[in-house]
């Protein structure tokens, strides 16, 4: 990226002259030289040069990408306590407030109330690479063990100046495909966080055919680093299990042959960026230029993993909290004690019909204690707006996703008009909007029983789902 390339050649030579004045030559340029970072920082904040500015900053970040664990988390520490609001200046601000509810006196207590801290980390940004650094520092934060008050109260600083630094009128989307630079492909491997990615032959199956589709957010100040990418399946029909998108012998179609497009993997890239969302914005893009090249499509839906059913299972199973379920569900849930139920038919069709009702209960009336859906991939796709379209009974049969999910994935479906009602549903009244085929599986009441026949109840699942999007698969 050309003009990105020239910006930074620019910054990088400010950033060296700006040095050579402020770590050389006279007396007070020698004691800069020998500062410690809290005094860097003042030093910073006291700055009204530009050049000197930037050399300053670009410092303080070199210094404290040197430190080791202990002295970065003195470091926030140092943040937390020495540049935190002026307190006689808010003090005063608040008197003044109290005493005169004018507009002026509003914006004195709202400048006086930010901390410091906040203009030190957008000065610290101008360095050159500041952007990606601060990034960084978030991340060591976020991994911290810390959980005080203070670090709740840095994190928060950083999550409001990012997510104005990082708002979507300052995104590009970029379509990745297998001509993408390498260095570009090799942070979708790396970063990759549903379905691995174990080898360059394996990112080409995902990029390269006419029927596969990628794209990613990118931001100016991290030009080739990807933000969020999804990886995208056009398909004739509802994909029920993750080896329908990837098996590497499946029937490749061509792309205006397409009648649905699958969400199947949706990975955030940067740590440091937890909590600003842009998933949302994303898939909301990727829809509409999808619907503008492709007409063709009809259907837009996720294949999503269920990364809590697992966890929230185990809970139900406890002695001491599984007064909710029947002796005989758990009976047959200790089918899933032997590492190998999935292969064997029996065990598998005894539990599909327990487990279908229980993740339908999971999504439908699991709550966390703000009210919320408990499963972190619903909680998004549900709060987007889409519906709670179809479980799927071992759709990944993957180590990782049997041991988080008991192997379900789930269709969340995006209809473009009724997505404001459901996120509305959501946030207003709490209601998850699902279909009546999700729903059906509340009603099972032999959610205990051994016997039966699961996949008769599968065919009868499956007819449902075909009902509701208008035809099966093809």
């Amino acid at each position: 990226m050309p003009e990105a390339s020239f910006f930074t050649d620019m910054l990088q030579s400010i950033t060296d002259h700006g040095r050579q004045l402020l770590f050389s030559g006279s007396r007070n340029t020698r004691a800069a030289a020998k500062a410690d970072l809290q005094t860097l920082c003042e030093m910073l904040l006291s700055s009204r040069g530009e050049a000197s500015g930037i050399a300053l900053a670009a410092e303080i970040l070199d210094r404290w990408g040197a430190l080791e664990s202990a002295g970065a988390q003195q470091f926030f520490h140092m943040l937390h306590e020495t540049f935190g609001p002026d307190t006689v200046r808010l003090d005063q601000a608040m008197e003044n407030y109290r005493a005169d509810k004018s507009s002026a006196a509003v914006i004195a207590l709202h400048q006086a109330a930010e901390p410091r801290r906040q203009e030190l980390l957008r000065r610290l940004n101008h360095a050159p690479n500041g952007t990606a650094r601060l990034v960084r520092m978030r991340q060591q934060l976020l991994a911290s063990k810390d959980r005080s008050e203070a670090y709740h109260a840095l994190d928060a600083d950083f999550k409001h100046l990012f997510g104005s630094w990082f708002n979507r009128g300052f995104l590009t989307l970029r379509p990745i495909d297998w001509s993408t630079p390498a260095n570009i492909l090799e942070k979708i491997i790396k970063y990759e966080a549903v379905h691995e990615i174990a080898s360059w032959e394996e990112l080409r199956r995902r990029l390269a055919p006419a029927d596969r589709r990628c794209f990613a957010f990118f931001h100016p100040r991290l030009a080739d680093e990807p933000l969020v990418f999804v990886e995208v399946a056009l398909t004739r029909s509802l994909p029920n299990a993750i080896a329908d998108v990837l098996d590497e012998g499946r029937e490749q179609i061509n792309a205006d042959e397409a009648t649905t497009a699958v969400f199947y993997s949706i990975s955030n890239c940067q740590d440091g960026l937890r909590g600003i969302s842009f998933g949302n914005f994303l898939i909301k893009q990727v829809v509409e230029d999808l619907r503008r090249d492709l007409p063709g499509l009809k259907n837009f839906v996720t294949l999503s993993p269920v990364p809590g059913f697992a966890r929230w299972l185990a809970k139900a199973r406890d002695p001491a909290g599984a007064r909710s379920l029947s002796k005989a569900a758990l009976e047959t849930l200790s089918l899933l004690d032997d590492p190998n139920w999935p292969d064997k038919e029996k065990s598998s069709a005894e539990l599909e019909r327990v487990l279908l009702p229980l993740a339908a209960r999971y999504f439908l009336t699991e709550r966390t204690p703000e009210g919320r859906p408990v499963d972190p991939v619903a909680r998004f796709h549900l709060g987007n707006g889409a519906r709670l379209e179809r479980v799927n009974f071992l759709g990944d049969r993957s180590p990782k996703a049997v041991r988080q999910a008991h192997g379900l994935m789930v269709n969340y479906l995006y209809k473009l008009d009724d997505m404001v009602a459901n996120h509305e549903a959501l946030a207003q009244r709490g209601e998850v909007i699902a279909s009546p085929a999700v729903k059906s599986l509340l009603n099972q009441s032999d959610e205990g029983g051994r016997g039966g026949n699961g996949q008769q109840g599968s065919r009868a699942f499956a007819q449902i789902m075909n009902s509701t999007l208008g035809g099966g698969r093809k």
